[in-house]
């Protein structure tokens, strides 16, 4: 199967509209639509702004979930100390292959984000706004939208706003890559832990969220803190745009309050009555069993008592008639590739808990599941971002939700049942993003087992109990080329080779070779520019 999500699937709403309004009239709500339907908006001092967040509880929608007015007061209080213009920046970077609700905001209602982007600005004094894409679609219908507000990157303006486009990787949406690529470095961490709020987009104390918050601050300014609490659960306001894939009958993106019931959602979608597991808040997200899907309410509150995550709202079922260890291990694989090779935790330690898994359901046996904890255990807290946390999230949520199957796998031939492919990926590389076309071979004929390319490049060859490579050849990763070269020149026996590999198409030029040779703001909604 593996049916990748469209950019904009099928979008539907629980109740009544609020992120989502106006859908049902046009396919984008350009600015004289998203006039028409939501209102003129007007300015908000910083502070009055900080308790309409406090008010309706406003929290990231990007995964984190941190307090927005906290955030908000961080920046405020860093730009004045140190006596500069604070940087807002919106993250529409949506890279993980079952996320689709901040692309569909960006590609049908832009102008809604850029409200609250804008707010934010004019509260803070910013004279900077970045608005982070990955997409085609999302980069076009945003660089329009700040051409239908005047709004532009031009030297004097009063607000220089621009559209920042990083490759499809799940590391580009991480904080600090963003900001990284806003300052014209590549789109990874820096693998050094610095809040925005002290030092983000230029030195400057950043602001940055993700675009449903900003849609999400908008709705609140313009309805108010009481009309907005009217929707949703006490503790928890207003609406929440989920992801609904996987084993399900529509693939869409849907607007429901908070404290709807999980399963009148899979109902919706077309779910399975009973689900094997429902895998809540995406591939950095955790599993529910059938019966806590069936008791759970969508919120974070209760999500995260059921055992799952609400995250960044991506919700996938999955049927009785596949193999939920076999479904695991395919978002495993992809989540190590998505590595960008800064540190071990991450560009080792996931491949080998991929690796790990994958022993578990060829038969490895006890032996086998107690190396993959161990594995998954000392990936966390230790990367350079949070991409091997949510790893190990996800693969120790799949070993305790499936027991069952587990121990089919474990201590017999396996559950029977084949891998269907229910859970998205990527089909394909996205540009700029393809393997490198290369891969490094080992001449068995000349391999003495000195050992020294599994200490340079442990993430391609790793020793057997006999202290020779494991394996005669192995893809080289994009973060790994300049260390395959090293292993070819450090090699003893001159057994090592980098050759062409037939599987992959090249994106880039070839590897060098293994031995040297002899880059006036308009009111928030009032009109054009």
């Amino acid at each position: 199967m593996n049916t990748a999500l469209p950019d904009v699937p099928e979008v539907r709403v629980v109740g009544l509209p609020q992120l989502t309004s106006g859908f049902d009239l046009v396919e984008r709500l350009d600015l004289d639509m998203h006039l028409k339907v939501h209102g003129p908006l007007e300015p908000m001092g910083g502070e009055q702004l900080a308790a309409l967040a406090g008010q309706i509880s406003l929290r990231g929608r990007g995964g984190a979930g941190f307090p927005f007015a906290k955030k908000l007061r961080a920046v405020a209080q860093s730009a004045i100390r140190r006596g500069v213009r604070p940087v807002v920046v919106v993250n529409g970077s949506e890279d993980e292959p079952a996320c689709r609700k901040d692309t569909v905001l960006i590609n049908r209602a832009p102008h809604l984000i850029l409200d609250g982007a804008l707010l934010v600005a004019e509260a803070l004094g910013a004279r900077t706004l970045v608005v982070g894409v990955t997409r085609d679609s999302t980069e076009a219908s945003m660089q329009a939208a700040l051409l239908e507000r005047g709004l532009s990157n031009r030297r004097g303006a009063p607000l220089r706003a621009r559209v920042q486009r990083n490759p499809v990787r799940m590391v580009t949406g991480e904080s600090s890559a963003l900001i990284r690529s806003a300052d014209g470095g590549p789109p990874v961490p820096p693998g050094r832990k610095v809040r925005a709020s002290d030092s983000g987009v230029g030195g400057a104390p950043t602001l940055l969220s993700n675009a449903e918050t900003f849609a999400q601050l908008a709705v609140a300014a313009r309805t108010g803190p009481e009309r907005y609490c009217r929707t949703g659960l006490r503790d928890e306001p207003g609406t929440i745009l989920l992801t609904l894939s996987g084993a399900v009958a529509r693939p869409m993106v849907l607007e429901v309050p908070a404290g709807v019931p999980l399963r009148y959602v899979l109902q919706l979608a077309g779910a399975p009555p009973m689900p094997q597991g429902v895998l809540t808040g995406g591939y950095h997200g955790k599993w529910l069993d059938a019966f806590a899907a069936q008791e759970a309410v969508v919120s974070r509150a209760s999500l995260e008592a059921a055992g799952g995550a609400l995250g960044a709202g991506a919700i996938l079922p999955i049927g009785p008639d596949t193999c939920p260890l076999g479904e695991a291990l395919r978002v495993a694989q992809w989540l190590a590739s998505e590595s960008a090779g800064q540190c071990g935790p991450c560009y080792l330690g996931l491949p080998a808990a991929a690796r790990g898994l994958e022993d578990v359901l060829n038969g490895g046996g006890p032996t086998a599941l107690e190396a993959l904890q161990q594995v998954t255990r000392a990936v966390k807290r230790r990367g350079a971002c949070k991409h091997p946390d949510g790893s190990a999230a996800f693969l120790e949520s799949t070993i305790s939700a499936f027991t069952d199957d587990l121990a089919a796998h474990v201590l017999g031939g396996g559950c029977g049942r084949p891998v269907q492919g229910v859970l998205p990926l990527h089909t394909e590389a996205p540009q700029g993003e393809s393997p490198s076309g290369r891969r490094l071979a080992v001449d068995w004929t000349l391999c003495e087992g000195h050992g020294l390319c599994a200490d340079i490049v442990p993430e391609l060859i790793q020793l057997g109990p006999d202290g020779y490579p494991s394996v005669a050849e192995a893809p080289v990763a994009r973060y790994s080329e300049a260390r395959a070269v090293r292993a070819v020149r450090r090699c003893p026996a001159l057994a090592l080779r980098i050759e062409e590999d037939p599987a992959a198409v090249p994106a880039r030029p070839a590897l060098p070779p293994a031995l040297p040779p002899g880059r006036g703001r308009r009111a928030l909604g009032s009109g054009r520019g």
